[in-house]
């Protein structure tokens, strides 16, 4: 029997539930208790203006990767991006909440809660060791480029294939605890957590494959997939809700994330990352959203180069699977893996960033074959400058793209997109 988005909506009580309890338990003094003062909340918002040729976007129904698309011919238009209300109440000295609401424009304007979660973070203790915990909502730490509570991208508009993937499917309900310390000249934070909410990570990235955009999945909200061929439609629903648990019940199959970072004394940081949710891949729902074991590795470093440039790169590495069992096989076995570099650069307020990436999914299932394959890679040069309240950004992103899949629509399996993007972003 499945759970529907109903019985999640009562499930996300359970963060909030915990915050009284946690109240309840260590009472604040009116020095700490900062609800509704303007230092708890945060504002921030962007305006752009989009050129891009190509196919359809993915968010309009078609096979394009990018937030917009054009149907072939150069178009131009102007776009509201993302807006962000964040509120942080903090409870007392060591218990806060962090409360995300956004509203996203471009090709499909939605709105919904981006992030509810509570943070723990006590003093660090007297050798160096510093714990924190977080409950609720959230994304787990994977990405290299995206910053802030409203999880917005740093150093560009769009980030990589990679983070954009974990913005869409990749943002469970958790428990998650941190402990940080050093061992000599090398500093490590482990970080571990057990979650739920997340059975149907890996759908849009077998039917669609991978995508570039700063779209994300706000709660309870589904996301399009592509058409799919007779077959499939058959018993998979042509969308699907990334926040959803498949069985009956709230957390009865949890999966984990781990995560161990480790700073030597030489001016890089490597980062392990682990997850699998856990998903049941033969459990579904009445509306035909399925379990989708999902379990990926995640390498990440971060070179300081000096003079305030910086060297990043992630390279990832997962399956996911779904369906019955057919001759030793799955309907949906998917093999999928992308890896990025990333170059900045700052120049006083102004700054540079280069990025290049390639991306790519294999399909061996009974059902979805090689016709479902999706691969290509991508290049991105970006611009900003920074004021106080305002920042500035031109992009030029470059995408190609090989999905056999498009033959069923009219399209050549290659395709090639090109998008200029100019934005303006406010942050109070």
């Amino acid at each position: 029997m499945a759970c529907d988005v109903r019985r999640l909506r009562r499930c996300g009580a359970l963060p909030f539930g915990c915050a009284l309890a946690a109240l309840w338990a260590s009472p604040a003094g009116a020095s700490d208790l900062h609800l509704f003062t303007p230092d708890a909340f945060e504002l921030s918002g962007d305006v752009r203006l989009v050129a891009v040729d190509g196919e359809k976007s993915w968010v309009d129904g078609g096979f394009g990767k990018l937030r917009s698309g054009s149907d072939g011919d150069l178009r131009l238009s102007p776009q509201l991006g993302n807006v962000d209300l964040v509120w942080k109440p903090q409870f007392s000295w060591a218990l806060s909440a962090t409360i995300v609401g956004a509203v996203q424009g471009g090709e499909r304007t939605q709105a919904g809660l981006s992030q509810a979660y509570l943070s723990f973070r006590p003093m660090r203790s007297a050798g160096g060791t510093a714990l924190s915990a977080r409950a609720g909502l959230m994304w787990p730490p994977v990405s290299l480029e995206h910053v802030g509570d409203d999880w917005h991208v740093k150093d560009s508009i769009t980030p990589s294939a990679i983070n954009t993937w974990i913005a869409e499917e990749v943002r469970p309900v958790a428990a998650e605890g941190t402990v940080a310390t050093t061992l000599g000249d090398n500093r490590l934070r482990f970080t571990a957590a057990v979650m739920a909410a997340n059975d149907t990570a890996g759908t849009l990235l077998t039917f669609r494959g991978w995508a570039l955009h700063d779209r994300t999945t706000l709660a309870f909200n589904r996301q399009p997939l592509p058409p799919l061929d007779d077959e499939i439609a058959d018993y998979q629903a042509p969308y699907t809700h990334p926040l959803l648990d498949i069985p009956a019940g709230f957390a009865l199959r949890p999966g984990y994330y781990a995560k161990l970072a480790w700073q030597p004394p030489i001016p890089v940081r490597v980062e392990l990352f682990r997850y699998d949710n856990r998903a049941n891949p033969i459990d579904v729902t009445d509306d035909l959203e399925w379990g989708w074991r999902t379990r990926f590795n995640n390498l990440g470093l971060v070179a300081n180069l000096g003079a305030g440039a910086e060297l990043r790169g992630q390279a990832m590495v997962g399956t996911t699977r779904m369906g019955f069992a057919e001759d030793g096989r799955r309907w949906v076995d998917n093999r999928f893996r992308s890896a990025f570099l990333l170059f900045t650069r700052p120049f006083g307020p102004f700054g540079i960033t280069l990025r290049a990436e390639g991306f790519d999914t294999r399909n061996r299932g009974s059902d979805v074959n090689d016709e479902y394959d999706d691969s290509g890679w991508s290049a991105m040069i970006a611009g900003k400058r920074e004021w106080k309240h305002f920042t500035a950004l031109v992009e030029l992103l470059h995408v190609s793209s090989e999905r056999e899949s498009r033959e069923d629509v009219g399209l050549a399996p290659r395709q090639r997109q090109t998008q200029l993007q100019a934005e303006v972003r406010i942050h109070w």
